[in-house]
């Protein structure tokens, strides 16, 4: 381990820490205001931030990032603008820190309650999306967190302007030095120290593929939140209105396929599997779409390519779609619970009693009744943004906002009571 990366991060720990204690204290107002500061500062320095990101996609053209890493990694005015809005966003959202969530009197006299306190310092390492750095240090500002931002190698000049540009505007509008802080190294070695600074993270969320996730899970000390891999499923009823379900299944998969809520298989029921296929698979290619399928889908769409058991674990994050003709709604639900990776699963159908059932029984963070599985996100959520999406069920699950960043503590009020 190089002594002096060890020694930067750990004062990059230090120096959260000590901010983390003021920031637990400050109002909503100066809070609000620096968000907003931030806001405007994306927006007056937009030019310098796409120049910095040109040249992360001109290097990871160089060394052969995918598509669909380059399409995450892209930063256009637009963009920038959103990631403003999303700051302003989450300064209109009511503040989580200080909420007191019932008090009791019991029977010594005393009174006993809870209220939300903040994380304290946050610790992400995110990879590809330099949006990350904005969207991540707008939720914990405003959740009372500092926080260390370790974004991927491919995004460190998109990264280093945009976190730049955010902590110089709060620390001008009255928020400690040590908020904002991003870890400028991209070695792996790194991201391996943060997984064991127990002594100064109090959280640590990955974000990103599936390597980055198994890393932090096997490796972190700190205490993990995982989020992300998304192999998500539309199950398509026989009691479905065929309509509604070509047009989620297309937004689904083809609105934007390299993200982690896009559909990755269509469950198409038995009943209506020849009225459907065809016309779907047909729309499907149309929009650029490569279809695998089982042997009852190819036995109606005999050119499609067939679909491999290694294909209903798959998350392909680009125009590709497995296809299953199930024979049930049971079916379908064992199928998204065996290979589903607990993100979003859709159901398309016009019965109700088949609606509840899915939606009780399909273990997933967002479970949907006739609506796309894009929706689950942040923004969608009306949380302003995300630290991701949480697969887990402890402490966070589904996108992660500002209640999602605080805790709890328990205040008890007494009138001078001892324990008898």
């Amino acid at each position: 381990m190089s002594n002096a990366l060890y020694d930067y991060l750990i004062g990059l720990g230090k120096n959260a820490k000590l901010a983390a204690r003021f920031l637990s204290t400050l109002s909503t107002a100066t809070k609000n205001k620096a968000l907003l500061a931030m806001a405007d500062s994306l927006e007056e320095n937009s030019a310098e931030i796409i120049a910095a990101n040109k040249l992360d996609l001109d290097n990871g053209e160089k060394v052969g990032l995918s598509k669909t890493l380059l399409e995450r990694l892209t930063l256009n005015a637009a963009r920038v603008k959103g990631m403003a809005d999303g700051l302003r966003e989450i300064a209109a959202l009511p503040d989580p820190v200080g909420e007191v969530l019932g008090m009791t009197k019991r029977p010594s006299g005393i009174e006993v309650g809870r209220v939300r306190t903040p994380i304290g310092v946050v610790g992400i390492i995110y990879e590809s999306r330099p949006n990350v750095t904005a969207d991540a240090a707008g939720l914990c500002l405003k959740s009372g967190n500092a926080i260390l931002l370790r974004g991927g190698e491919e995004a460190l000049n998109s990264n280093r302007i945009i976190a730049k540009t955010i902590s110089e505007a709060a620390i001008k509008n009255g928020i400690p030095a040590g908020t904002i802080q991003l870890v400028d190294n991209d070695e792996r070695e790194s991201a391996e120290i943060m997984m064991r600074m127990t002594d100064y993270l109090d959280i640590l969320i990955p974000r990103g593929g599936k390597g980055l996730i198994k890393a932090v899970q096997n490796q972190a000390s700190v205490p993990v939140v995982l989020t992300g891999m998304g192999n998500c499923h539309v199950y398509v009823d026989g009691a479905a209105n065929l309509e509604k379900a070509g047009n989620i299944t297309i937004n689904a998969k083809v609105q934007r396929p390299s993200v982690c809520n896009a559909a990755e298989t269509l469950l198409v029921h038995s009943a209506i599997a020849e009225a459907f296929l065809p016309d779907i698979v047909k729309e499907l290619r149309e929009n650029g779409v490569e279809v695998r399928g089982c042997q009852q889908t190819k036995a109606i769409i005999p050119e499609i390519i067939a679909a491999s058991e290694e294909d209903w674990d798959e998350e392909y994050l680009a125009l590709i779609i497995a296809i299953k003709v199930v024979n049930s709604l049971d079916e379908a639900i064992v199928h998204i619970n065996q290979h589903g990776t607990g993100h979003s699963e859709a159901i398309i159908t016009e019965d109700y009693t088949n609606a509840r059932t899915f939606l009780a029984a399909v273990d997933a963070a967002a479970v949907y009744a006739n609506a796309s599985t894009r929706f689950t996100d942040g923004n969608e959520f009306g949380f302003g943004a995300e630290m991701g999406i949480s697969t887990q069920k402890l402490h966070a699950r589904g996108p992660m906002g500002l209640t999602e960043l605080t805790t709890t503590k328990f205040i008890i009020y007494g009138d001078g009571q001892v324990r008898e």
